[in-house]
């Protein structure tokens, strides 16, 4: 039995704190015990896979309720969350095109290409997405496509809105009933993270990051400077206050989590919380999150445009100023086709690479270069996307506000 000291220190505890403990305990027991640190990894699968499982749910449901009770005149400001979302992406994929023009990373393409399957236009791109809206209601919420789950939400919500007052009200009870669930899950984070990092620390595949040590610098730290630098200035234009407390508690309790669990689609339940306790509107976070997490892909704009001019870099092609702005808006609309799980980016890279006439022989040998490097990759990646898309929800929300 558990002392009761323990359980009272626990319940005070807060969840940060919390992550935060399991997070020095993973890499403690990673670098002591790497034996018993794989095993660990059943706590952290087991945690991503309720995320997952109830994250669909949460968000089909709360969109509905939050529609069908909106009242009219109300601001939502999802269209200023769009831009954000758009400006953020774009400014990240300059940023990456910047670092690899500032700090040229060159690739050892001797493998042989995968056969992946990759999308060979932005049209494609785009289709798939238009696909996704018209997608069964049921297929939508078992397979996790946020896109078609949205599309559906928001129609019945719309056609849900001069439904009786109680047929409301019962929509919104299973709002909030859905909602105590995944606050039980998020309870549970403490260990699902000190399962995560865990395994990632005692991954044997850390070493073979070394041999790309150059090109991982130039991702993470272009991500960094997204994160610390430019998305900072995009929310001081909004509130037109110091931006960096609530940049850094949305990275410290949106950020931290994502780069664990490394799907923007898991870390949603985590945003919505975190939106619900920065006080936000329902009606507006409960739209703008799990659409982020679809749209809103900084990190992955980086990803591609970095690994994209690495390749050009090492067949040593020439880029031009033109081809390279191009590019911008190539890896920015490609990022808002990336799937938000783990490595959604990478299959997007051989589109980007066509644009300096790769082949996609090379092109799919770059992919399996990103795998190699994704454990650390694809966290940074995801930790951005996923901070970003609950920092901007609340910034074009505070200017509303302060308007």
């Amino acid at each position: 039995m558990i002392p009761s000291p323990l359980v009272n220190l626990y319940r005070r505890t807060s969840l940060v704190t919390q992550i935060a403990i399991a997070l020095v305990l993973g890499i403690a027991i990673a670098l002591l015990f790497p034996g018993f640190a794989v095993k660990l990894s059943l706590l952290g699968t087991l945690f991503i896979a309720a995320l997952k499982a109830v994250a669909p749910v949460l968000v089909f449901v709360l969109v509905i309720a939050a529609i069908s009770n909106h009242k009219v005149g109300e601001a939502t400001q999802i269209k200023s969350i769009l831009a954000l979302y758009a400006a953020g992406t774009l400014a990240a994929a300059a940023a990456g095109v910047a670092a690899s023009f500032l700090f040229p990373s060159r690739l050892v393409l001797k493998a042989p290409a995968e056969a992946m399957s990759a999308p060979g236009s932005i049209s494609e791109v785009l289709l798939s997405l238009l696909m996704n809206v018209t997608s069964n209601p049921v297929k939508a919420i078992a397979d996790a496509n946020y896109i078609g789950i949205l599309a559906w939400a928001v129609g019945l919500g719309l056609a849900l809105r001069h439904a009786s007052e109680g047929t409301r009200g019962t929509l919104q009870d299973l709002s909030e009933a859905v909602t105590q669930i995944i606050q039980m899950v998020i309870r549970f984070a403490p260990l699902g993270i000190l399962g995560l990092v865990a395994t990632t620390f005692a991954d044997a595949g850390l070493a073979a990051l070394k041999g790309y040590a150059h090109l991982l610098a130039v991702l993470v730290g272009c991500m960094l400077f997204v994160a610390l630098v430019v998305n900072p200035i995009i929310v001081w234009f909004m509130i037109r206050r110091n931006p960096y407390p609530l940049v850094l508690t949305c990275l410290r309790e949106s950020g931290v989590t994502a780069f664990f669990t490394r799907s923007s689609a898991a870390n949603i339940p985590i945003n919505l919380a975190l939106a619900k306790r920065l006080g936000l509107h329902e009606d507006t976070y409960s739209v703008a999150i799990p659409l982020g997490a679809t749209i809103n892909m900084a990190g992955a704009a980086i990803t591609i445009s970095v690994l994209s001019l690495a390749a050009a870099h090492t067949l040593g092609i020439v880029v031009d100023i033109p081809t390279a702005l191009l590019l911008c808006v190539v890896a920015s609309v490609c990022a808002c086709g990336a799937s938000g799980v783990a490595g959604g980016s990478l299959l997007l890279i051989p589109l980007a690479c066509s644009l300096f006439g790769i082949s996609n022989d090379v092109a799919m040998q770059v992919v399996g270069i990103g795998f190699i490097i994704g454990i650390l990759q694809d966290s940074a990646e995801t930790s951005l996307n996923s901070s970003t898309d609950v920092l901007f929800t609340a910034a074009a929300s505070m200017a509303g506000d302060r308007k």
